[in-house]
């Protein structure tokens, strides 16, 4: 039963990255490629796992979580005021314009389900974030989002297996990486919507009072169960052709397997919608707290401390998350030009983060010489920080060309690019990790 409570509490991970951005991605992967590019989101999944562990670790074994680690480790004179407040202004833009997209994903499930006027889904969906987060913490809120994720998985596996895929298809997507033509970007797009970086900042904000083992166990289960979803949503993909029209897939399923396969994707797709639309504000606020806050000390005892979850700067900044995506849901607009400067300043955060997230965990000042990464925990970090940063220069560029209203350059450019940026960034990166490696 411990096992399953810790499970449910991590499974806010996975509500956090399984919105109706990931699942329109992976269901156009599906309907533009089958099932080929399984193995595309096999290998965010282990991206993912490595970087929450990696960060949770931080908190248990530090008593920093990573906001205050990267600020006491890299933010030094002027550096004090603008590493932590451009990351945080990020990241803040980034979840408030997300929010929006969350809240009309939801609304469009409800939509396929119900058929009732968007307005009133959307205050409704509105309605249901705020009351959970102004009653609930940071230790009831992912326990019920743990039960919309177990539905939101039943809904896509049911239907996954319903169309009825080739299970040989299966393992050669999953374990043969291929790029068929104009997948590139697609692949790395599904990574990007798995490695999310307020998502680190959540998991190190909720990790205090576990044990490593109780981490694990429970962080690992629930990031595999949430890739397990992003699969089968791209096998349910498979059932159209591109482009993805979420009416058009409601329908194909209708008309191959029945009412109930519609309705179980309309379910699906409302719980993604619901439940990212209450991690995204909550993850706003556990930044913020853990960018601005100060680790406690002997002198706050007997004090509520200014960030807790019930105090207006935590609540406030949760709120303008999601007061302004139920403006822009409302509205039914989405908030185009926010969401594509939040992908530039995401796209430039993520693999900052990524780096300093490596140097904290090889730092013996803050880790200590028992809680240094091993040599093969170091290498999968690397493999999945080189990816980040690829990831990060590639969405950055896109972003600011379609902000400028330029044409994006083309894909073999922007990876000959990004491939040019991990090289001129691996070398200080390296010569910083066996200094502060060797730091006493």
């Amino acid at each position: 039963m411990r096992g399953v409570i810790h499970v449910l509490f991590w499974s806010i991970i996975s509500a956090a990255f399984i919105g109706p951005g990931t699942i329109t991605t992976a269901a156009s992967a599906g309907a533009g490629h089958g099932v080929a590019l399984l193995w595309a989101l096999a290998f965010s999944t282990v991206a993912c796992l490595v970087l929450q562990e990696a960060a949770a670790r931080l908190t248990i074994v530090s008593g920093r979580d990573l906001g205050q680690a990267i600020r006491e480790r890299f933010c030094e004179g002027a550096l004090g005021v603008l590493v932590p407040g451009t990351v945080l202004g990020a990241i803040v833009l980034g979840c408030a314009a997300y929010e929006a997209g969350n809240l009309l994903g939801g609304v469009e499930g409800a939509v396929l389900g119900t058929g009732l006027p968007r307005v009133w889904l959307t205050l409704a969906g509105g309605g249901v974030a705020f009351g959970l987060l102004w009653l609930g913490t940071t230790r009831t809120v992912p326990r019920v989002l743990g039960g919309v994720v177990a539905f939101m998985g039943v809904a896509f596996f049911v239907t996954a297996v319903k169309l009825g895929p080739d299970p040989s298809e299966l393992v050669r997507g999953t374990l043969l990486p291929r790029l068929p033509p104009g997948s590139p970007l697609l692949v790395l797009a599904l990574i990007g919507t798995t490695v999310v970086p307020y998502n680190l900042f959540l998991g190190s904000g909720i990790a205090r009072g576990q044990t490593l083992g109780d981490l694990r166990f429970g962080l690992g289960i629930a990031i595999a169960l949430g890739g397990l979803i992003s699969m089968a949503v791209l096998v349910v993909g498979t059932a159209v052709d591109p482009p993805l029209v979420f009416e058009a897939l409601g329908r194909a399923l209708r008309e191959r397997m029945g009412a109930w396969a519609e309705g179980l994707f309309a379910g699906g797709l409302l719980a993604a919608g619901l439940s990212s639309a209450i991690t995204a504000p909550l993850a706003a606020a556990v930044t913020a707290r853990s960018l601005l806050s100060r680790p406690a000390s002997a002198e706050d005892l007997g004090h509520d401390p200014p960030w807790r979850e019930r105090s207006w700067r935590f609540r406030g900044v949760w709120l303008l998350v999601l007061v302004t995506g139920m403006g822009f849901g409302l509205a039914q607009v989405k908030p185009i030009p926010a969401i594509v400067l939040a992908q530039a300043l995401n796209g430039l955060l993520l693999p900052f983060v990524a780096v300093f997230l490596l140097l904290l965990v090889n730092d013996a000042r803050v880790m200590g010489r028992a809680g240094l990464n091993g040599v093969l925990s170091n290498a999968t970090m690397c493999v999945v920080v080189v990816v980040t940063v690829l990831l990060g220069t590639l969405n950055l560029t896109r972003a600011v060309a379609t902000a400028a209203g330029l044409t994006p350059p083309t894909g073999g450019w922007l990876l000959l690019g990004a491939a040019l940026v991990v090289l001129i960034v691996a070398h200080p990166v390296a010569r910083a990790l066996r200094s502060r490696r060797r730091a006493e």
